[in-house]
């Protein structure tokens, strides 16, 4: 626990590891739902929600998955009531993950009047066959059903979650997908490239050669998707993530937008941002505090790295046990860990404000990156303004390789 000197911290994530079935290229931590395992799990996530209670002040939450929405009416009732109870339920931003097959119009309108106020949905494609070959439970037809309950529940910011290089994929099937998607007029787009990553069905089909890596593809599904996204009004404030464009400053330049709509709350500023950004996910890319709550949850807070057991019968067992059900913990030197916050926040449009950067990190992005600022400033990857450093649109094409000459 924080010393009663410390403040509070203001972003949450909750993991709920069941799904109806894995798929092929998730490398997430999740299994099969189980009736008396998920109650069970229930029970330890309040127990763990109560150990961290008093250290919370939540703005942003986020239930991830496995699959969020897969639990039922009363299961969430017990989840809703105790972080009402916990003082936990007044967020400005409150996300839930949801798959399209597990969506009623009950449960939407529960999480809307308990204060969820933003659902990401993954759609992941609109094709039925690349569906299949995902291992998605969901038809496209069910895409535009559960998008019809959440707007009849009162739900006004929803994302939708796409992929691209998925093996099969055509650039005209991608341009349809993207079409029908943003006919839609979501508030909020990401689209992941797909990543083949051990223990995924995906990755061993590729590793026995029953498809070929296009990278050419791939990079034109990329151009496709940022042209396509800025022409239908979604503006990319990350390199994978596309938002609603919201106020301006008076002089009609992007500037400090306010994210915060709760009046109530202190407003949260990021430079250079559309108002439907996702606050929770800009916390992670700036290298502010987090607790993860759940199986496999990361937790990052005033600087040390926590995770817990991925394995849900153990993370239950310790939690009922009285202990807490973390299986690691790590402490990166400052210079590390400014390292890795420098790396994270290139993904971002805006790049890293210097003085922001120093705010943040106590570290002069100027004097301990310059040599990697200039590597891609010639590679044509990067842009070094008097206020900034930032990607270029080739250089965000390949954010991670870039990302990594900043780790220390």
């Amino acid at each position: 626990m924080a010393s009663s000197s410390a403040d509070p911290i203001t972003s949450l994530y909750v993991h709920v590891p069941f799904c109806a079935k894995k798929c092929s290229y998730c490398a997430f931590y999740s299994e099969a739902s189980d009736g008396d395992m998920v109650n069970r799990y229930i029970d330890a996530l309040i127990r763990e929600m109560q150990l961290h209670a008093d250290d919370l002040r939540p703005q942003t939450v986020f239930f991830v998955g496995g699959t969020p929405s897969l639990l039922n009416l009363k299961q969430w009732e017990r989840v809703l009531g105790a972080m009402d109870r916990l003082g936990l339920s007044r967020a400005g931003e409150w996300t839930v993950e949801c798959n399209p097959a597990t969506v009623s119009l009950e449960k939407a309108r529960l999480l809307k009047a308990a204060g969820v106020n933003r659902i990401s949905m993954g759609v992941q494609s609109l094709n039925e066959g690349l569906l299949d070959r995902l291992g998605r439970v969901h038809t496209r037809e069910m895409v535009f059903k559960s998008f019809e309950i959440l707007r009849r529940a009162g739900f006004t910011n929803v994302n939708l979650d796409l992929m691209f290089g998925i093996p099969g994929q055509t650039l005209e099937i991608w341009r349809e997908t993207l079409t029908e998607i943003i006919a839609m007029e979501s508030e909020h787009l990401s689209s992941y490239e797909v990543i083949y990553e051990e223990d995924t069905a995906l990755y061993e089909q590729m590793r026995a050669r029953e498809f070929e890596i296009d990278e050419d593809l791939a990079c034109d599904m990329y151009e496709e998707l940022v042209q396509r996204a800025a022409r239908a009004g979604l503006e990319q404030y990350e390199v994978a993530n596309f938002a609603r464009i919201g106020s301006v400053s008076p002089a009609g330049l992007r500037g400090e937008t306010r994210l915060s709509e709760n009046p109530t709350k202190p407003a949260q500023t990021e430079p250079y941002v559309p108002i439907r950004a996702c606050r929770h996910n800009i916390n992670y890319w700036r290298g502010g505090s987090f607790y993860g709550l759940g199986p496999s949850a990361t937790s990052y807070v005033r600087g040390i790295r926590t995770k817990n057991y991925a394995n849900t019968k153990l993370y239950c067992d310790r939690i009922e046990n009285g202990r807490q059900p973390v299986d690691s913990t790590e402490e990166l030197p400052p210079l590390a860990r400014a390292g890795e916050t420098a790396a994270f926040g290139l993904r971002m449009i805006a790049g890293w404000p210097f003085e922001q950067f120093r705010q943040i990190t106590g570290h002069d992005l100027c004097q301990g990156w310059s040599g990697e600022m200039d590597q891609l400033a010639l590679q044509g990857w990067g842009e070094r303004k008097p206020d900034r450093f930032q990607l270029t649109p080739q250089g965000l094409r390949f954010a991670d390789a870039a990302a990594q000459l900043f780790l220390r």
